[in-house]
């Protein structure tokens, strides 16, 4: 398996920062289209707590990023990261006046966009091809489990072969594909979490982000978790599931990510997660084996 820093230097030379922005879009598990509530984990920021504010441009936030990360990332340029809910669930023009002025930027090294694979019609996908001719496009989908009792308890909303159908029109499209992985979900076993991944290499997805399950403020599954309905993975539990998982990524797929951190003031469980650094250190000394 390949690294994301290794990727990025593999395909642009250098190590590129990420900017996380939040264009403004919404989502049709939470607009009333399929659901009014989202995801069961899904916080108020809509998978983007960690975005720029809602308040300014894209281009202004993409500046204020750049400020923001200036003393530690000495670079040039950047991935536009659009992070924060749904970011193809719009009308085709507005996906493009929003995309394509930002990857026109010549600070703007490449493009990446979170979205859901039933977000991905012909028109979008028409969209996301004139974005690729300016740029190198990174499309993230946000499948988190193939278990049909967990996609209904955590309100996912669509069926694995819209997934299917969607990573193989944007495979075939040439771009990079990032298949989204929550490990912990309630009810699942290691072999549940592992059979998702064997999913995610069997349909060709150029990376993966293997993401620890947060219980977060505000959220449902915070209501389940206070009630005492699941228990959050220790750091062991987690590391040991980690390592079933990573033994079934193949050498040429990018993982993006191995766990995650959950923003500290809306993080409820596991605390162990919110020290990165002995985390990272665990992952580096036995999975990455550095």
């Amino acid at each position: 398996m390949i690294s994301f820093n290794d990727y990025c230097r593999n395909t642009f030379g250098e190590k590129l920062y990420k900017i996380s922005l939040n264009a403004g879009f919404s989502c049709p598990n939470r607009d009333g289209t399929k659901g009014s509530r989202g995801c069961i984990f899904c916080s108020e920021g809509g998978s983007g707590d960690f975005a720029q504010s809602l308040c300014v441009s894209v281009n202004e936030q993409i500046e204020q990023a750049k400020h923001q990360v200036a003393d530690k990332y000495q670079g040039t340029r950047y991935i536009a990261y659009f992070q924060a809910f749904t970011n193809t669930y719009g009308e085709p023009e507005r996906l493009r006046d929003i995309f394509l002025p930002v990857a026109e930027r010549d600070d703007i090294a490449a493009i990446d966009i979170a979205t859901r694979p039933d977000c991905l019609g012909e028109e979008v996908f028409e969209v996301l091809k004139e974005v690729q001719e300016k740029k190198p496009l990174i499309v993230e989908l946000g499948l988190q489990t193939i278990h049909k009792k967990t996609i209904n308890y955590i309100r996912r909303a669509y069926e694995n072969q819209e997934y299917e159908e969607a990573i193989a029109e944007l495979n075939g499209m040439g771009c990079h594909t990032v298949t989204h992985v929550i490990l912990g979900l309630p009810g699942e076993t290691k072999e549940d979490m592992v059979e998702t991944v064997k999913y995610v290499v069997q349909h060709k997805s150029s990376g993966i982000k293997l993401q620890l399950l947060h219980v977060l403020k505000g959220t449902d599954l915070a209501e389940d978790y206070e009630a005492g309905k699941f228990e959050v993975l220790s750091l062991d539990a987690y590391m040991d599931i980690l390592k079933a998982c990573v033994a079934e990524i193949p050498e040429e797929m990018v993982v993006h990510r191995l766990t995650g951190d959950g923003p500290k003031k809306l993080l409820i469980a596991p605390l162990w997660s919110g020290d990165k650094k002995r985390v990272l250190n665990r992952i580096n000394k036995e999975i990455w084996k550095k």
